[in-house]
């Protein structure tokens, strides 16, 4: 989802009349307390039948009607992808089909549904701000990966390598096996040459991936750069990137997995 051209595309939108544009924001968190049992399947029934409740009260059958065509539409949806979900559903809907707009996220979401001229926006642009286009650099003296994340989901991921014998970076291809000089078969006395030659060469390395780095923030927009790593490799490759850090995190999570290096950044 492109959530700054949707948010863009909604803000346009304005119905009269009968005919209201529908905007349910659901959350489906199973990591939520608050939604054990899937609560949240009573919280959207609910939620259309009080709406529904609430103009037949008001003997408005025109607006019953256009409700009653998006009720049912966003029913289909919902069963159709509830095996699906992940932390929360964003649907906004008009009776005339001209706004129809449904998907899965992986943000946690307050429940709230509005039914009114013009789409409810407000969750969406705390989501924008929350969870902007992010690089995360996970560093660990030779190695480095990235990892590109947009409203808490993974867009892609890189990893590249010190050539030990070239000083240079290389992309790496194929499942992390570790670095040569560190490696399960390394001597006690390989690794103490390596970490004299890393206390040595640091600086210089990090200076050599700096740019690669700055570019990719450039060429995919990113609105908000981490770093991740032990204190002296992390601080240093702040130091050498041009494009501003935001935050740095002292931790060593180059091995774990993908979300879990997302919930340590974005909580």
């Amino acid at each position: 989802m492109d959530l700054n051209k949707e948010l863009k595309e909604m803000a346009k939108i304005r119905k009269d009349g009968p005919n209201k544009v529908f905007t349910m924001y659901l959350n489906t968190d199973p990591s939520d307390p608050d939604q054990q049992g899937g609560k949240w399947k009573i919280n959207f029934k609910n939620g259309m039948r009080n709406f529904e409740q609430y103009l037949e009260e008001d003997d408005n059958k025109e607006e019953l009607k256009n409700f009653q065509l998006v009720k049912k539409k966003v029913e289909k949806f919902v069963h159709a992808n509830e095996l699906e979900f992940l932390k929360g559903v964003v649907v906004f809907a008009t009776a005339d089909e001209e706004v129809w707009f449904a998907d899965r996220i992986q943000m946690r979401l307050k429940t709230e549904f509005f039914w009114q001229e013009t789409p409810e926006l407000g969750q969406l642009k705390k989501l924008q701000e929350l969870f902007p286009k992010s690089g995360i650099i996970l560093v660990q003296q030779s190695e480095v990966k990235i990892i590109e994340s947009y409203l808490n989901e993974i867009q892609g991921t890189d990893s590249y390598e010190l050539d030990l014998n070239t000083d240079d970076w290389r992309q790496k291809l194929g499942p992390r096996k570790g670095n040569t000089a560190m490696g399960p078969g390394s001597t006690n006395l390989q690794k103490d040459n390596f970490e004299a030659r890393y206390e040595a060469n640091q600086q210089r390395w990090y200076k050599k991936i700096a740019p690669k780095l700055d570019r990719r923030a450039k060429e995919n927009n990113w609105e908000k750069i981490y770093i991740v790593g032990e204190a002296d490799s992390s601080n240093e490759l702040k130091k050498q990137m041009n494009k501003p850090v935001d935050e740095v995190i002292q931790k060593n999570m180059l091995d774990h997995e993908e979300t879990k290096v997302l919930q340590e950044v974005f909580g």
